[in-house]
């Protein structure tokens, strides 16, 4: 992670009443961005921080609420550190398309841990982010104390990413947030029951933003074009040695009930190669489910806080 450095004048002038936006540089110098809940808490220094990981298209304000609900807990607060990759939210678009890899997005995470003084941490990933820490895994594995892999696992169901092109397709003709909102809902909400309008709102606001007096996605669109290049009718690549490299560690599975890209049979599989995995199936939601809903911030809270005491 060479050249992995901090703004602190830029980060210091951006301090949000819940957290601080930080700007960092990646190891080829682009510049990325997270967020840190609970940075300055002095509580939080007894446990190791939390670092949230978000899926194909989505960022940091993803986990606001489950940063919320950690970082703000009366008991035992964490401190809660979420990034976006290059190419989406706040950080940088690569001009090198081809940098949008899980290994070269793993090595962003792991500048931004070195630049924000992150040795150790429990990791929660939603998709991609779970398939980050699998790359993690095998490249730097000492940084991981527990992990969260939320509706994903070492296989990969082709119909679940057949599924992210389609409603990406469907949602280039939004104009408004409300339309936004309105699609995803109209899009999903067979598959998420259990979300209330707030939460079609949230995930609207998360994934476009205005650009020039239009609303943009909030990511670049060669991300999704990169997709389009993978065979979706034949078997995807299995990551089982990847996943074998966290069998040591505490491990929460959490799946979506109504889920098309991970599978039950994927889901038994992973709890035969580790046995003291934990395993929560979520009714109400789909791909991926969103982890402020419901008993899931209890229940990822309580994971954590067992898992330091491993």
């Amino acid at each position: 992670m060479q050249n992995s450095s901090i703004s602190n004048d830029e980060t210091a002038a951006n301090i949000h009443s819940d957290f601080s936006e930080v700007h960092f540089s990646a190891s080829d110098g682009l510049s990325l961005y997270a967020r840190d809940y609970g940075r300055d808490n002095a509580d939080t220094a007894a446990s190791n921080p939390v670092v949230c990981l978000p899926g194909l298209t989505r960022n940091s304000a993803d986990f606001h609420k489950l940063a919320l609900h950690l970082s703000q807990n009366d008991v035992a607060p964490r401190r809660i550190i979420c990034f976006d990759y290059r190419g989406r939210g706040n950080s940088a678009w690569d001009k090198e398309k081809t940098n949008y890899n899980i290994l070269v997005e793993a090595d962003d995470v792991l500048a931004g841990c070195a630049a924000l003084g992150v040795k150790h941490a429990d990791f929660i990933g939603t998709s991609r982010g779970a398939l980050i820490i699998m790359a993690l895994a095998a490249i730097r594995p000492a940084v991981l104390s527990a992990v969260v892999l939320n509706d994903c696992g070492p296989v990969i169901e082709g119909a679940g990413l057949a599924q992210i092109l389609a409603y990406q397709d469907r949602l280039k003709s939004v104009k408004t947030l409300a339309e936004a909102a309105d699609a995803f809902k109209a899009l999903q909400g067979g598959a998420f029951s259990a979300l209330a309008d707030e939460d079609w709102h949230d995930q609207a606001a998360s994934l476009f933003a205005m650009k020039g007096g239009k609303l943009k996605s909030n990511f670049d669109p060669a991300i999704i074009e990169m997709l389009r290049d993978v065979d979706l009718n034949t078997p995807l690549p299995t990551l089982w040695p990847q996943f074998d490299g966290l069998i040591h560690l505490p491990m929460l599975v959490i799946r979506g009930a109504n889920s098309s890209l991970l599978s039950t049979k994927t889901v038994e599989e992973m709890a035969e190669h580790h046995p003291g995995m934990q395993h929560v199936e979520v009714e109400g939601q789909g791909h991926a489910p969103m982890l402020h809903i419901g008993a899931l911030p209890d229940i990822i809270y309580d994971f954590l806080q067992k898992a330091a005491h491993q």
